[in-house]
């Protein structure tokens, strides 16, 4: 036992105190669960995947608008089903009562609504947060990169736009082999009630479906009876149901069939028509063949009222859906009584990265800069590198300098960066007035006179 008196004592809690705090200073810091920090390459890749994107969306005559990042938490309770659960609520900073947004649709309806718009095509790309597990692929921050089509338009016409904006988004990504797998929620429901699923219970019953592309029907149907209090037969007729699926005219002749349950249902009989003009809409745009019709696709999210989609990577990177989208007609109209029909695609484009990341690893360096000439200094003259370097901005000639004795340093640099051409400057090359300009891939030399210097770079940038 110590005795509290032995000075001793106090000596040994004093040098274990200033362990702790040394401990506590050396500790490095850390984020958040469900985050990730982007480094140079993966920000090169980040920010050419966005280029791509607002280019498709723009070339549909899409126009940009942001929102806030967090919203009354009125304005997105009551939207998103069983899912509400992740939503993030910030604590109450003088009487209003705010979350975190957790897509960007509900915003865009809240915009809609709150400005009397009837009709407007926008596009969107901006971070969202939910408090979900985290996992690969799996992010409790990341961004969504939305368009969507909001108005009054003939059957199917906006709906096929926005599959159309998703295949051309997921080609000129490159990503590789993909599908979209594609359903009705009007057939949906209709399959639901053919089962005798009553209508209150469709949208928590369609939680439970969702679910089908991570539990086998087992899991599911386990669910279905134990937690949503369906029958075993009803839950049984369900999982003959969602069992189709395939190319979208074969499966569509199959439920229009002569014998087809579906055809004695309302809704179910209105969806297959849609779905009908939309993909001979699809097949003469040349979208079809990567379509699946699949009427195990649900859903979870409470305001789908039609067409639902889902795109999924079938490459190597396991990363499952990469984007989503649907019809939400009744959305607008939950904030000012006045429906707005709309539809909308999503891109999930934190997966998107994870596919290109792992592309750009295997096929050659990534290059986190665009620099494409580093004026090298001979020397530490920075008066002379401002003269050059700002000669080459003039120009829009992407330019970096450094300032160094060593030619090898140098040319270092350049290749770490990947930088094509390198002007040397040294002494000698001040008084002759002719500089060398190097080509770091053939190594090929050049002498170029100064009062050319520019118009030699851009020359070999073919820029001229």
């Amino acid at each position: 036992m110590f005795d509290p008196a032995d000075t001793g004592l106090n000596t040994l809690l004093g040098k274990i105190k200033e362990i702790v705090e040394s401990n506590e200073i050396r500790r490095l810091p850390k984020i958040p669960k469900g985050t990730r920090d982007f480094g140079k390459e993966q920000m090169a890749i980040r920010e050419h995947a966005f280029s791509i994107i607002t280019n498709v969306f723009k070339r549909h005559g899409a126009v940009a608008l942001d929102t806030p990042v967090f919203e009354l938490r009125e304005t997105l309770m009551g939207k998103y089903g069983e899912d509400s659960k992740l939503i993030y609520d910030l604590a109450d900073q003088g009487g209003e009562l705010c979350s975190l947004r957790y897509d960007l649709t509900v915003p865009f309806a809240r915009y809609l609504a709150m400005n009397n718009i009837n009709s407007l095509k926008r596009y969107q790309i901006a971070k969202v947060y939910r408090r979900d597990n985290p996992s690969k692929g799996r992010y409790r921050e990341f961004y969504q990169c939305d368009l969507d089509i909001a108005g009054q338009y003939k059957v199917m016409e906006p709906d096929f736009e926005v599959i159309n904006v998703l295949t051309d988004l997921l080609d000129e990504l490159n990503i590789g082999d993909y599908e979209i797998k594609l359903n009705h929620r009007k057939l949906l429901d209709g399959m639901l009630e053919i089962c005798g699923v009553s209508s209150d219970k469709f949208r928590t019953v369609c939680s439970s479906i969702d679910k089908l592309d991570k539990q086998s029907f087992e899991q599911v149907k386990k669910e279905l009876v134990e937690e949503k209090g369906l029958g075993i037969e009803t839950a049984d007729k369900i999982g003959q149901l969602v069992k189709k699926r395939g190319p979208p005219l074969e499966i569509l002749s199959d439920l229009k069939g002569k014998d087809s349950p579906f055809l004695g249902n309302n809704g179910s009989l209105l969806a297959l028509n849609e779905l009908e003009i939309l993909f001979k809409a699809l097949e003469k745009s040349k979208c079809l063949k990567k379509i699946v019709f699949d009427l195990s696709l649900a859903r979870g999210l409470d305001y789908y009222t039609g067409v639902i989609f889902e795109a999924v990577f079938k490459g190597a990177a396991q990363v499952g859906s990469i984007a989503a989208g649907g019809r939400y007609d009744n959305l607008v109209g939950m904030f000012s009584g006045k429906q707005v029909p709309a539809v909308g695609v999503s891109l999930g484009i934190e997966r998107v990265f994870t596919i290109l990341e792992q592309l750009e690893k295997e096929n050659k360096v990534i290059r986190a800069t665009e620099t494409q000439v580093l004026v090298a200094i001979l020397g530490e003259d920075l008066s002379l590198a401002a003269e050059l370097v700002r000669e080459l901005w003039d120009a829009k000639i992407k330019a970096d300098f450094s300032l160094n004795k060593r030619i090898r340093n140098h040319i270092d640099r350049a290749v770490e960066s990947g930088i094509p051409l390198v002007v040397f400057i040294g002494e000698s090359e001040l008084i002759s007035g002719t500089f060398k300009l190097k080509n770091i891939e053939s190594h090929q030399e050049d002498e170029i006179r100064r009062e050319h210097f520019t118009e030699e770079i851009k020359k070999r940038l073919n820029m001229v």
